[in-house]
């Protein structure tokens, strides 16, 4: 949070204008870049969207009216996640602006520039208990990097201003504008304050690393054997892509990434690890739990990647390049702390590298390399095929064959992970909720990535139950004619509770079964006048991918999927990475294989199965 303020106004010779706060709030956004709104009116925000009817009828820009708030916040979050902008998004006062809570969380876990304005009733009425009034300001105060409630309409420009500059800068993040209705009314001298000119008292995030930790990082890079680059979102967030992969070349190290990390680094470069933690791979597990010196660059240690805290990366040293102080020792004391922008700690890393001429020795690591690489052939991540019903790993890996260059969003469940693993995505081309792992992100999220992006394929991979969380969101889609695919990966099922049930709790499944009541998806794509398609057998697949990548508008396709299939590897809680359930990948079945019939519908399951294919009947 910032607690002093100040700003250096466009010109101190301008003369000002007179004009509404509503005008200075949408010309403030219009003076940022802004091209894009997602949202939904209310009373307490009319004066604002009255406003946007002009400005959308100037051309200044457009407003994507969303069916529910949440489908705002995680259209603006995609849009932010896919370009590096700020995402915006509207919302009235009291349900209006609780309903973009969800999101406002998810974006600040993610670390997502975002500008989220909200409706509020008027000055004299705050506090009274007010029809649709709540105090937003202080419920998402630990949820936003910073908050205003603008009291007075001339405070605006200067408002709009400082909260793209915090929304973008040192650690990205959501800042919320709450507008009561009479601010937007009420007439003001206008002077607008311009991107750039902003000056936050305070406020001055490190963006260049320490000389002498840099040169303790190149030091114990220079005595390792076997290192390990584990890279986080950061690295997205700073757009250090390039800068990452010379790094790593340089030095000849091995890279994992984080699951807000993919896309950091090209998935098939022979230094890539992929994806470690919990349902990470086995070789990047393994490398993290052998390897001599950790180099963490925009990761946070999170218990999702650690497992065991105490027993993550035990025998290695620790680099650890964070633009946020607060995150550098927070669950993992390092040897080198680098408090820094990571693309600009990097450079520095390379640049005095290239100064002292440190050795590129890449002979001392090859042995580690070769390590790795014999893991990755004894634990190869293999789309298992079964005769008689799709598994979901294979639906993945047939849409990332026929659309690798796609941007894909996802919700959260089992579909997410398998979409990790199997995936291999480009920088800003893998979009999912990671840290707060909220289901219904997927669709809205695709939906402000095909806006921000509208020439590019944009795929959404989803769960049946996951889905149904924001389903409303294909209204908007064929309102505007959004031509963002969604693919369910339908096992009928809330399918990673159904899996912990399995493993953790007895078997006992407990309000996990999602096929009572579940809608036909074709029909209901079909009743907003979106195209759907069903999948049951894998005759159908690769066609129908096709088919729908190829259709100009929006598509819903539900594809029927292997029911008790369960996500591996999987690092169960309080085990190290290296104590991994599942690392046997099952074998295909073939059409030998001996059948069981279900005694409530009569279909032939494989005796693999615990449930029914047809009618999750248990076997």
């Amino acid at each position: 949070m910032v607690s002093s303020i100040a700003t250096i106004p466009s010109s101190l010779t301008e003369t000002p204008q007179r004009c509404t706060g509503a005008y200075a709030l949408i010309d403030g956004l219009v003076r940022h870049g802004v091209k894009h709104i997602f949202g939904y009116p209310g009373g307490a925000i009319l004066p604002i969207y009255d406003e946007l009817y002009r400005a959308e009828a100037r051309g200044d820009l457009q407003h994507i009216l969303v069916r529910h708030e949440q489908g705002a916040s995680h259209a603006a979050d995609g849009y932010a996640r896919a370009t590096g902008k700020v995402g915006v998004c509207f919302g009235t006062s009291g349900p209006g602006a609780t309903n973009l809570v969800t999101g406002i969380a998810t974006a600040h876990l993610d670390s997502i520039p975002m500008v989220v304005v909200t409706g509020q009733v008027a000055r004299p009425a705050i506090g009274s208990d007010a029809f649709q009034e709540t105090d937003i300001f202080g419920i998402t105060l630990p949820i936003v990097k910073h908050s205003y409630v603008v009291r007075h309409a001339a405070d605006m420009s200067r408002i709009v201003a400082e909260a793209f500059h915090l929304a973008s800068t040192g650690r990205p993040g959501p800042v919320l504008i709450d507008v009561p209705k009479d601010v937007g009314l009420e007439q003001c001298d206008y002077i607008p304050v311009e991107p750039g000119q902003v000056k936050l008292s305070g406020y001055r995030p490190t963006v260049k690393g320490n000389p002498r930790s840099i040169n303790a990082a190149l030091a114990l890079i220079e005595e390792s054997c076997r290192p390990l680059l584990y890279v986080g979102g950061g690295a997205i967030a700073a757009n250090a892509h390039a800068q990452v992969q010379e790094f790593a070349e340089r030095f000849q190290i091995p890279v994992t990434t984080t699951l807000m990390g993919i896309g950091s680094f090209d998935e098939h470069h022979p230094l890539s690890v992929g994806m470690l933690g919990m349902h990470g791979t086995a070789y990047a597990n393994f490398a993290v739990s052998e390897c001599d010196l950790l180099i963490a660059v925009g990761a946070r240690f999170d218990d999702r990647v650690t497992g065991k805290l105490d027993e993550f990366a035990s025998g290695a040293k620790v680099i650890h390049i964070d633009i946020d102080p607060a995150e550098v020792g927070k669950n993992r004391l390092p040897q080198v702390p680098i408090v820094g922008d990571v693309r600009q700690v990097l450079e520095q890393l390379l640049q005095r590298s290239r100064e002292i001429d440190v050795p590129l020795d890449g002979e001392k690591t090859q042995p580690w390399l070769d390590k790795i690489n014999r893991w990755r052939e004894e634990y190869p991540l293999v789309a298992p095929h079964y005769d008689h019903i799709i598994s979901p790993q294979e639906v993945i890996a047939e849409i990332g064959r026929q659309a690798p260059q796609a941007y894909y969003t996802t919700d959260v469940g089992q579909h997410q992970m398998w979409a990790a693993q199997f995936l291999n995505n480009g920088p800003r081309r893998w979009i999912s909720s990671a840290g707060l792992g909220t289901m219904g992100y997927g669709m809205p999220a695709a939906m402000g990535v095909k806006v921000a992006l509208p020439d590019e394929e944009v795929i959404c991979i989803s769960g049946d139950a996951s889905f149904q969380m924001n389903l409303q969101e294909l209204a908007t889609l064929a309102q505007y004619s959004i031509a963002a695919k969604t693919v369910i990966i339908n096992n009928g099922w809330q399918g990673m509770v159904r899996q912990w049930q399995q493993t953790f709790f007895g078997e006992r499944y407990s309000s996990s079964n999602m096929q009572s009541g579940m809608p036909d998806f074709e029909l209901l794509a079909k009743a907003f006048g979106v195209k759907g398609i069903t999948v049951r057998e894998h005759s159908q697949l690769a066609g129908a991918i096709a088919e729908m990548l190829a259709h100009e508008g929006p598509v819903l396709m539900d594809v029927h999927v292997k029911r008790d299939e369960n996500c591996y590897p999987m690092v169960a809680p309080g085990k190290s990475n290296a104590q991994m359930l599942g690392l046997t990948q099952p074998k295909a079945i073939s059409s030998a294989t001996e059948l069981i019939r279900c005694s409530n519908c009569g279909t032939d399951n494989a005796t693999t199965n615990k449930f029914c294919t047809e009618c999750g009947t248990k076997l």
